[in-house]
């Protein structure tokens, strides 16, 4: 079992930088792939980007490549999101994901564990 929790959302102004946090607590995320998924007005909730645990690989979508990274720390509990020129696209609810295995899945129903989701939005 692995409880999430996000934090680090707010309100921005666009043009503005944002750096979330998910910690992991039960285990450590060695053993899994971690995601980044964003909800907006729309129920669906979209991949942002992701992190293989095992060799550090990432993944973004294409609408935050460039401007999202994606990155995790050495102990093995958290992984991070920093968000530069925010746009007033970007506003949602963004949640921390993660997914026994490797692979880097790109659809939420592929992944396991949720964080509560922490709110992000970014004024024109």
């Amino acid at each position: 079992q692995v409880q999430l929790v996000e934090s680090g959302g707010g309100l921005v102004q666009a043009g503005g930088s944002l750096r979330l946090s998910c910690a992991a607590s039960g285990r450590t995320l060695s053993a899994y792939t971690m995601a980044w998924f964003r909800q907006g007005l729309e129920k669906e909730r979209k991949f942002v980007g992701g992190i293989r645990w095992a060799d550090g690989t990432t993944q973004e979508a294409d609408s935050v490549k460039g401007r999202f990274t994606i990155s995790r720390d050495n102990a093995g509990t958290t992984v991070y999101l920093q968000m530069n020129n925010l746009k007033p696209e970007d506003t949602g609810v963004y949640y921390c994901a993660a997914a026994s295995g490797s692979y880097l899945f790109r659809t939420a129903r592929d992944y396991t564990y949720w964080g509560q989701g922490t709110q992000v939005t970014v004024s024109s």
